[in-house]
């Protein structure tokens, strides 16, 4: 598996960051908790086990096809239960901008988003959250909150 595992630098194939794995045996944590405090029902036992050689190996990122059936299955089912696009329908990139000032979205992902895996949007998703400059973060972020 060590071959699967990628660094911070492989951002060709799509993969999946420790965070996102973290959310997911969260996930499965709630959903089907331990029998006995101890055991892991078999979807978390399946993604903890590629969140430890990433901890052990200290890389961020995982090819996602390093992930088996049984772990590909239940990051699939947690990622099923994530929002699928950032919109907010504000779309300046159809105004000629590059990056969209509703979502935060390059124009690019914009276009490609209806074809890019979970992932790829999930990436996306990182991206634009730790940049946190779209209106989807500032101004109605602060409406809410307001």
């Amino acid at each position: 598996m060590a071959a699967q595992l990628v660094g911070l630098a492989a951002t060709l194939v799509p993969h999946i960051h420790i965070t996102d794995l973290e959310s997911a045996i969260n996930y499965w944590r709630e959903r089907e908790p331990s029998p006995d405090g101890v055991a892991l029902p078999a979807s978390t036992r399946a993604l903890a086990q590629v969140y430890a050689r990433m901890a052990v190996e200290r890389v961020m990122l995982v090819d996602e096809e390093a992930l088996n059936d049984e772990a590909r299955a239940a990051w699939l089912q947690w990622y099923a239960t994530t929002p699928d696009t950032p919109c907010i329908a504000i779309c300046s990139t159809s105004q000629g901008d590059a990056v969209c000032k509703g979502c935060g979205r390059t124009f690019d992902e914009v276009q490609r988003w209806p074809a890019m895996g979970p992932a790829d949007k999930r990436t996306t998703w990182r991206r634009i959250i730790a940049e946190g400059t779209a209106l989807r973060f500032t101004r109605y972020t602060e409406r809410a909150l307001g």
